[in-house]
């Protein structure tokens, strides 16, 4: 019988309350999951210890989630690489929905749709326009759940070892290698952010941090700045 084909890479920092439903939801396709890394960037809360326990494999880092997403995808060994972050919920069905994308031919990398916990019509626009951004841009972020072979992602150069806008970097090159599309059912991310601050600053903020990066500035820099910017919203 064939190895189970995808290995799952989350990054993780200070997710202890939320990393628990991930792995259980991961837990329900051990036909499909070889090999699940959890690697914790300095967490301050039980996040390594969830982790070990729900019987993922643990590696730490310093908290740098490209440096993370490639310490993960270094270890692993699965010819299908899943990049997900920690504080997402599966959709029901997504163990026949990714079968079936693994299946696929010509091969192509994937991502669910994002559903962001809320009810508010501003959160119910960004996630339409989010579905837009990737059906028509091939451009998914990290919050989606990027679903991609080891071979597509090696051509693509890999995830390069940046703290911000590692997401948008990978994708940029990677839909030069394989096309990017949506799969079926939406991948659920916590919605504490978009809560504290608002929908409108933070759509901006992001805007702007983007903007910036597609300028050549130095991703160290920025994330120097977006880290300023929360600390001073907690305030």
């Amino acid at each position: 019988m064939a190895e189970p084909p995808v290995a799952v890479v989350i990054p993780a920092r200070n997710e202890a309350p939320r990393l628990p439903m991930l792995l259980a939801d991961l837990a329900g396709a051990p036909e499909l999951v070889r090999e699940i890394w959890v690697v914790d960037g300095g967490s301050g809360d039980g996040t390594a210890a969830v982790a070990a326990l729900a019987g993922a494999r643990l590696l730490r880092a310093t908290p740098n989630r490209g440096a993370q997403l490639g310490l993960g995808i270094a270890a692993s060994t699965a010819p299908w690489l899943w990049l997900l972050h920690a504080d997402g919920r599966l959709p029901e069905g997504w163990p026949s929905a990714v079968a079936r994308a693994l299946a696929t031919r010509p091969q192509r990398a994937w991502a669910f749709a994002l559903a962001i916990d809320g009810s508010s019509p501003a959160l119910c626009l960004v996630e339409a326009l989010v579905i837009c951004r990737t059906w028509l841009l091939q451009r998914p972020y990290g919050d989606q759940g990027l679903l991609v072979s080891r071979q597509a992602l090696e051509r693509a150069g890999g995830v390069a070892p940046i703290p911000l806008m590692e997401d948008l970097d990978l994708v940029t090159r990677l839909r030069a290698v394989v096309p990017i599309r949506l799969l079926p059912g939406r991948y659920r991310v916590d919605g504490r952010r978009w809560r504290r601050l608002g929908v409108a600053r933070v759509s901006w903020s992001n805007a702007r941090l983007r903007r910036a990066w597609r300028r050549g500035e130095d991703p160290w820099r920025l994330a120097a700045r977006y880290g300023a910017y929360q600390k001073a919203q907690r305030r």
